[in-house]
């Protein structure tokens, strides 16, 4: 079984590669390279709950769904195999609006809407990778949790195909979201 066994490693991997490793490890490409995910905290998972139990609550009879982790959301170049896109990831939350983007494997192309749950191991990748990269294939509007600090970093995608720079606000009252009309994530005073 080929499979990453350093971090750092130059060998380059695809998705054929990345399904035949152990359901037990999480690992995750960009452009080729393995990533290992660690275990998320405990107030990490606190927030994955509460958001997606308003997400979903919301989106009941709407067009669009959300998904967590581990959910597989391959980002191919263009319009190769499966077994060849050399970029898969794992967001904390994704919401994906276009249902012939789902499939049993979960998402190929760009979900409308991304968030990450920010923590110290993942903090530069999940701001700089994979910032990058959902910019690139044109995620409409990315969400950067910090649950420690309780802010919120809004990157949206402009006409030009770019995120602007990030509207940052505190996790207090309520924050709407721009992608889905309508939908607005009240936020617990604490956990």
């Amino acid at each position: 079984m080929n499979m990453p066994q350093l971090a750092g490693t130059t060998e380059r991997f695809t998705y054929g590669d990345y399904c035949q490793w152990p359901d037990d490890e999480r690992w995750e490409l960009i452009d080729g390279q393995a990533f290992a995910m660690s275990a998320p905290s405990r107030i990490h998972q606190e927030f994955v709950v509460e958001l997606t139990r308003q997400i979903a609550n919301a989106l009941q009879n709407h067009p669009c769904s959300v998904y967590i982790a581990p959910f597989d959301v391959r980002l191919p170049k263009r319009d190769e195999a499966d077994d060849q896109v050399d970029t898969v990831v794992q967001p904390d939350l994704a919401v994906i609006c276009d249902r012939n983007k789902l499939d049993d494997k979960g998402c190929r192309g760009a979900p409308d809407w991304i968030i990450e749950i920010l923590s110290p191991s993942t903090a530069a990748h999940d701001q700089i990778r994979k910032l990058a990269l959902y910019e690139r294939h044109g995620v409409r509007e990315y969400w950067l949790l910090h649950p420690l600090d309780r802010i919120l970093m809004i990157y949206l995608l402009g006409e030009d195909g770019r995120f602007g720079k990030p509207n940052v606000c505190e996790l207090t009252h309520s924050t709407a979201v721009a992608v889905i009309s309508g939908l607005e994530i009240q936020w617990p005073e604490s956990y």
